[in-house]
């Protein structure tokens, strides 16, 4: 699907972290809108910081964000749900576990107004069926894999322009992963949304992504189309094992586009 420019993300040399430790190092970053961009590198590189600091939930110390060319820097997540169309599905379960899966989803509408809510609450399922199923289930009770399901159908009740998602493979067995991974696809796809996300399960996650970026110390080293980075011979050494600058030959990261 061509790009749509209107969801576009850009940061402008941005700087943000915890108290007076800085994660993202004057960061520049483009992911374009429509597409799935993958974003890679070590551990401690600044990829979730990426989502967190996108969202509201960081706040940025120097630089600025920018979604379609407006300027979202300091919006609370809030008004980035309510206004922007960004909606996040963090790592880790984000469920009220004794609540029932119908309720969860209402309480993930509660921005629309509950007769919204319900009345989008059977096209979201439509696109889980095994969550369906379990409707008055208590959310603590269905398996990892349907609770990732419900995360992300919470989140695309707001019919998000742009879905930000953090390590949705953690937990879940291959066969879920993947119809996660044609879940995310069928949004970019079908719907236009802009979907950013970190994956540790890299190789699958570049033969369903349009791009990737990869981050060390909070900068951005390399952004190249996906298929191109998973036909790269050097992929084992630069992602699988240890730090992309550490990792590469020399000239290997010479990459942005």
């Amino acid at each position: 699907m061509a790009a749509t420019t209107g969801t576009g993300i850009e940061f402008r040399d941005v700087t943000a972290g915890y108290g007076d430790f800085m994660i993202l190092n004057g960061l520049d970053l483009r992911a374009a809108g429509g597409r799935i961009t993958l974003l890679l590198g070590p551990n401690g590189a600044g990829k979730s910081t990426v989502l967190k600091t996108l969202f509201g939930m960081l706040k940025v110390r120097r630089g600025s964000i920018h979604l379609g060319g407006q300027d979202i820097t300091g919006a609370s997540p809030r008004e980035l749900l309510t206004r922007h169309g960004v909606a996040y599905v963090p790592q880790g379960r984000n469920l009220f576990g004794q609540l029932s899966v119908y309720e969860n989803l209402e309480l993930g509408g509660i921005a629309l107004g509950m007769k919204a809510t319900r009345e989008r609450i059977p096209q979201v399922l439509d696109l889980f069926p095994r969550v369906r199923e379990r409707l008055h289930s208590a959310a603590s009770s269905l398996s990892g894999g349907e609770q990732k399901q419900l995360e992300v159908g919470r989140a695309l009740l707001l019919r998000p322009r742009v879905l930000l998602i953090d390590e949705p493979s953690i937990g879940l067995s291959p066969l879920v992963v993947q119809d996660v991974f044609r879940l995310l696809r069928q949004l970019a796809d079908e719907q236009g949304v802009t979907v950013l996300m970190v994956e540790q399960n890299v190789k699958s996650a570049l033969k369903m992504a349009d791009d990737a970026i990869a981050l060390e110390s909070g900068r951005l080293v390399l952004h190249r189309p996906a298929g191109e980075l998973l036909a790269d011979p050097n992929i084992e050494r630069l992602f699988l094992g240890g730090g992309a600058a550490a990792a590469a030959p020399a000239g290997a990261l010479d990459w942005s586009a």
